[in-house]
């Protein structure tokens, strides 16, 4: 069930809510607990009902191991546990995403011909498998409690956040369901959540959905052994990392809208990526919960920066193509991961340079802001041909074109005039203007992924206006909102799903 369908907007949600919200006037608090616990296995059944049997048996598994660590810290009996269920759900989730990859691999290397497996990779799997590895490690060391049963369960079942996350961690939502759901309902939490909600529907109906109209035909036509020119290849990458942008960052805004409208924060997981002015910084900006979950479960681990330069680039490389295997089950993104992992250890040894020669400074000058900006956002929208492409051949003819290899001009089927007058907008638009985080700081929307009281960064580029522009819960917002809101269920001819759900 797709949150930009009548079916979610007009059934699902106000049910669930309404139901809710009595439960929390009325009932004990698990008992509204339990009928979001209840209304999450609908909403993820709903197209594949078989899909439960997977989730309630790694639901149950996972909490019951979680509960044997919370009294075995750090013992040895503790620690076969531990090992025992990382296995389990990276096996899960080897099986069901990897299967066909790796028996790809073995007749690739041993000539063989085995048969692809009959498997359909369950909604969700990548980010509710993170989930409870990283509860399972807490656990272990002693970082967690143990929690009530139907807590547990709605810290990995809630459906704003189950299918595409963010990776919610249970420390920052278990409280929260422990606290907030015994308050009565809030008409402030109502009317953030909704608008945080409709600004993420616009994004993704109005924008994203629009942007896929120029970029897939593009890369159908190199998928094809088309070649693309110059000019084309540029509109359908540059379509493509827009497209892809308001996907996520509209997902995004939904799931928290979402969360906010039942009384829970959930943890932001995107802030302005192409406003990064390195490839550290977008890191710190796009998936954020990812990155936290890969730096604190995977990079610092494998010892982080303790052992030198050297293990730190390697820790680093390892860390990033995991992250681009964790994407899709393919060598493109392998090979899209390991090139972030190439950015990243040359980020960081530019910044180490420079701090030897004390040429870092924390305030650069708007050139500097603005050539980083520029520099970030093209590398990145060259590594999105490589997660785009189904294979190295589609990649190989578009970055060939992009490099002006097949003519400059247009096709005559092209119609480049509104792509182009669109992506010009967007791309000032995504450099300049607050992002919805910003718009309701006053608010807060989200909790800040990096810990602290507020997020790790802000803009380099200050906006000054920004704080008369706001949102307040004022006539004249509920108006804007409202038009946006007509304007962008016009749209929802077409129903299409979000990228992010195929990992």
């Amino acid at each position: 069930m797709l949150f930009n369908s009548y079916t979610f907007i007009f059934g699902f949600l106000p049910v669930t809510l309404l139901v809710f919200v009595v439960l929390v006037k009325r009932m004990p608090r698990r008992i509204a607990i339990a009928w979001l616990v209840a209304a999450s296995l609908f909403y993820y059944g709903w197209e594949r009902p078989e899909n439960l049997l997977l989730l309630s048996i790694l639901l149950v598994g996972n909490y019951l191991a979680g509960v044997y660590l919370c009294r075995h810290q750090g013992a040895a009996r503790g620690r076969v546990v531990l090992v025992l269920g990382l296995a389990a759900n990276l096996g899960a989730l080897a099986y069901y995403k990897y299967a066909n990859f790796i028996i790809q691999i073995g007749n690739d290397v041993l000539g063989a011909h085995w048969p692809p497996a009959s498997v359909i990779l369950p909604l969700g799997i990548s980010f509710f498998i993170f989930q409870k590895i990283a509860y399972l490690v807490d656990a272990y060391r002693g970082q967690t409690r143990g929690y009530h049963f139907i807590d547990y369960c709605l810290f990995v079942t809630f459906f704003p956040q189950l299918i595409a996350g963010p990776i919610v961690h249970h420390s920052e939502v278990v409280p929260q369901f422990e606290r907030r759901t015994g308050q009565a309902f809030s008409a402030q939490d109502l009317s953030v959540g909704l608008t945080q909600f409709v600004c993420g529907l616009f994004k993704k109906v109005a924008l994203a959905d629009r942007m896929a109209l120029y970029a897939t035909p593009v890369f159908t036509a190199a998928a094809a052994g088309g070649h693309p020119t110059f000019l084309e290849a540029w509109i359908g990458a540059l379509a493509y990392a827009f497209q892809l942008y308001f996907d996520f960052s509209g997902y995004s805004d939904m799931a928290l809208g979402l969360g906010r409208m039942f009384g829970i924060r959930l943890p932001a997981n995107f802030d302005s990526p192409y406003k990064a002015v390195n490839i550290v910084d977008f890191w710190r900006r796009w998936h954020m919960t990812l990155s936290r979950f890969l730096r604190d479960y995977l990079y610092i681990p494998l010892g982080g920066n303790r052992r030198g330069p050297t293990w730190r680039y390697v820790n680093l490389m390892i860390t990033m193509v995991l992250g681009g295997l964790w994407h899709g089950a393919g060598w493109t993104f392998l090979f899209w991961g390991a090139l972030h992992g190439l950015y990243l250890v040359l980020n960081h040894a530019w910044m180490s340079l420079r701090a030897a020669r004390r040429q870092l400074t924390d305030n650069p000058s708007a050139v500097g802001v603005w050539a980083g900006r520029t520099v970030t956002f093209l590398a990145v929208g060259l590594a999105w041909v490589f997660f785009r492409a189904a294979n190295f051949a589609t990649a190989g003819r578009m970055l060939s074109s992009m490099a002006g290899g097949n003519g400059f001009g247009f096709t005559s089927s092209f119609h480049a005039g509104p792509a182009l007058t669109l992506i010009i907008i967007l791309w000032a638009g995504v450099w300049v203007l607050p992002n919805t985080q910003e718009i309701l700081a006053m608010f807060e929307p989200a909790l800040p992924p990096h810990g602290g009281s507020k997020f790790a960064h802000g803009d380099p580029v200050a906006i000054p206006w920004l704080t008369r522009w706001q949102w307040r819960p004022t006539t004249l917002w509920a108006a804007v909102v409202a038009v946006i809101t007509v304007f962008t269920l016009t749209q929802m001819s077409r129903i299409s799903e979000f990228i992010y759900w195929q990992f």
